[in-house]
Order: structure tokens, then sequence, then C-alpha cells
């Protein structure tokens, strides 16, 4: 189960407790209990030993990383843009991981109050909620989210798997400099314009990024006015 130090650890991580941040918390923790393994450690994240795989760019993934210690930042956390709320994890070099997957509609019916679901919908979905109504959400999912530490295992779908590709670790490139800002870029970003190397923000302001609808196509949403001193 969940011990209220691990969510409140994730709660300053996430910014406030939901339920899907903590069911990421409980979906680890039986991860990692089917696996044998711990939190990863400073070896286990220098060396990418652990590796994480959230299938959605949303809360339940901020809770595997709190839980698992496998990050976007230290290469241990791999995001594949599929829109479902599972996790799967494996030690490199392991043939065997565990998948867990949370089916959503299944816990929302049984689980979560109409009003919460309710208050959601007006508030996160419609974006027309008022102070109030956030405010009364947010105590709602909360409530809702610490009760999600103790959720049993049987309302999780558990899978071992088979790890049929080895995952490669993070390389190291070198840098070049982009030939209009003067910034450094890693080398195989840059984007090449008469034998020149410019960054994408020079050479054309679009890119693909993971926002809020996972990953797409995007222009940059910022130009640089001037430098502050």
């Amino acid at each position: 189960m969940v011990s209220k130090e691990l969510i409140e650890k994730a709660k300053e991580f996430h910014g406030h407790v939901c339920p899907f941040l903590v069911l990421g918390l409980r979906a680890s923790e039986i991860a990692m209990g089917r696996l044998g393994v711990n939190k990863a450690s400073v070896m286990e994240t220098i060396r990418e030993d652990i590796i994480a795989i959230v299938e959605a760019n949303n809360c339940f993934a901020d809770g595997v990383q709190i839980a698992t210690g496998c990050t976007l930042g230290n290469n241990s956390l791999i995001y594949i843009d599929a829109g479902k709320n599972a996790l799967t994890l494996f030690r490199r070099g392991s043939k065997k991981g565990v998948r867990v997957y949370v089916d959503s509609q299944k816990l929302r019916e049984k689980y979560f109050p109409r009003e919460a679901l309710d208050l959601f919908k007006k508030v996160v979905a419609e974006r027309r909620g008022s102070r109030e109504e956030t405010e009364k959400l947010h105590k709602l999912w909360s409530e809702i989210g610490y009760k999600m530490a103790n959720i049993p295992e049987e309302e999780f779908v558990i899978q071992e798997v088979e790890i049929i590709e080895e995952v490669e670790r993070a390389p190291i490139y070198e840098s070049v400099r982009c030939s209009k800002c003067g910034e450094l870029i890693m080398a195989p970003k840059a984007v090449y314009i008469d034998g020149k190397p410019l960054c994408i923000q020079c050479a054309n302001g679009e890119t693909l990024a993971i926002i809020g609808r996972g990953i797409s196509h995007t222009r940059i949403p910022y130009r640089v006015v001037s430098n502050a001193h």
C-alpha cells in the first residue's frame, strides 16, 4: 500500500494530489514488488539499469517517476504515445518484465462520486469552472486520491511481459553551435541550411513535442525578443 510520505513527495512534484497520481504510485509498487526491485538507486539511475515505460503523459506518469525513480531526465523513463494508463517495468538485461494497466472506466464507476466526475468535466475538460468549483474539485480529487493508496491489486490488470528488444542507453553526442543565435545544439538535432548548422528555433520554429495531446508536430510557442540582464 502507498505510504502517506510517498504521496506527499508526489504531491510536491506534481502540484496536487489526484486519483491517477496515486494510481501511478500504486501501480509502480505492484510492478516493483512483482519484479523484486526497489526504487532505482544512484548506480541504477547512472547506468539506466531499471527501465519504466509509460503509455500516457498524464498524472499517472508523474506517480511512476516518483515511485520508481525512473524519470525523463535520467533516461530511465520511456514514453510510448499510446494513450493508456499503463506502466511496464523491467531490469535491463532481463528477458522478463511486468506491465500494470489501469482500467479507468471501471475505477471511476466503482470509486469516484458523481459530484467529482461532474466537477472534473466542468473544471478540467470544459475549462469553465469557477474558483469555488475548482477548489471543491481539488478537495474531492484529493480524497479519492488518498483512497487509491489502498486499492487492491485485483483492481489492476497485471501482465508478465517478454522483453524482445534491448533499449539503447542514452548516447552522448558532441555539440555544434547554431550559426544564427550562437547557442550550442546536440549535433544530431541541428538543421543544416546552405551547409550551416541551425537550431530548430532558428531554422523553422517547428518540431515534434510532447504536449497535452501527446507527441505532436507543433510550432515553438515563443520567440526571443531580448536578452535579460
